[in-house]
């Protein structure tokens, strides 16, 4: 009886003591994770210095959570939207001037990024145009607050715990903590790198001993350059070419057998390798007077479908769809790429 007694008082106790807010919750609990983290960031040659003062400020951001959980689930079944309208909104009359005024403004140091790459100057500004509109929007939330929110939220923790670790590694290399503003999802400066991809592939463009690709252009240029060319960007070879081809064209034969690891729903669009030559043969045309030279290697993708607009695009469409997995994003940086150059 006492027993009971006593079980029920301390039932009507915890129904008197009201329940913590859910804010309070989530932070309570990220603030437990991120002390799960010291020993591994430490493993990793992180001080514990830059570890206990970057995290001693840091709070949970529940807008990040929603934004992370807003994005469209990508199911394989719906339907893929036409590239027109994209098109339209991405490789538009005021992207194309913006970019043209940024290709001119920037000739000498785009021409010694090319020799040295063999990335064209058109494609580096293509990219910078389409990340953050030649600079102006580059993002406002804070990386390591950001980053260290989706790793606890758990969703993508393994991509978001490792992302927060290397906004660490970055401050222990001396970049500036207030200089670690992106995207919701942790991309920042010019180009828009992952703070994994800044460790790696970020370079010093200005020589002056620093690779600020947040504050400077010749940084965050010459940064595209060798992201593109880590990812095998090959010199003198075309992105693509824009086709026309003949109704009569058996696409049946031209199925792509190959299975990708990666973005396979990207890559299944596109036709088998097929050299110019044998395009040419098979009566595709290049709609705007352009062509590659015979060998170059290069697939079908006809993104609106038979009767439109279609592209023969080469290895170097890959190396693009490697910055940014969508067609879309591919296919107009290529076309902002040809515009800002004429």
């Amino acid at each position: 009886m006492r027993s009971a007694l006593l079980k029920a008082g301390i039932a009507l106790l915890a129904l008197a003591v009201p329940a913590l807010p859910a804010a309070a919750q989530d932070n309570a609990g990220f603030q437990s994770y991120l002390a799960s983290l010291r020993g591994k960031a430490i493993a990793q040659g992180i001080s514990p210095t830059t570890f206990d003062s970057t995290v001693a400020n840091l709070t949970y951001n529940a807008r990040v959570v929603e934004l992370d959980r807003d994005q469209p689930g990508g199911s394989t079944n719906s339907p893929i939207p036409p590239f027109a309208p994209y098109k339209a909104t991405h490789v538009d009359t005021a992207r194309i001037s913006d970019g043209r005024t940024k290709y001119r403004a920037l000739r000498p140091l785009l021409a010694q990024i090319e020799r040295q790459t063999g990335v064209p100057e058109s494609i580096m500004v293509a990219i910078y145009g389409h990340e953050t509109n030649y600079g102006r929007v580059l993002g406002g939330f804070d990386l390591p607050q950001a980053l260290a929110t989706l790793a606890y939220e758990g969703r993508r923790r393994d991509l978001f715990e490792g992302e927060f670790l290397a906004t660490l590694q970055m401050i222990d290399r001396g970049v500036p903590r207030s200089a670690l503003k992106g995207s919701w999802a942790g991309a920042f400066g010019y180009p828009q790198f992952l703070p994994s991809v800044y460790l790696r592939l970020a370079v010093d463009g200005d020589g002056d001993g620093d690779k600020e690709i947040w504050s400077s252009e010749a940084d965050g240029l010459a940064s595209i350059g060798n992201y593109l060319v880590n990812a095998g960007w090959r010199p003198n070879v075309p992105w693509g070419v824009p086709v026309g081809v003949p109704a009569s064209l058996d696409r049946a034969s031209l199925g792509n057998k190959t299975v990708p690891t990666r973005c396979s729903r990207v890559h299944e669009r596109h036709s088998r390798w097929m050299t110019m030559a044998e395009w040419r043969a098979l009566g595709v045309y290049p709609a705007e007077g352009r062509w590659a030279p015979d060998d170059t290697l290069a697939t079908l993708l006809e993104p609106d479908g038979p009767g439109q607009r279609a592209y023969l695009l080469t290895n170097n469409y890959r190396v693009i769809l490697d910055y940014n997995c969508s067609n879309f994003y591919a296919l107009s940086v290529g076309l902002l790429a040809d515009e800002v150059s004429k």
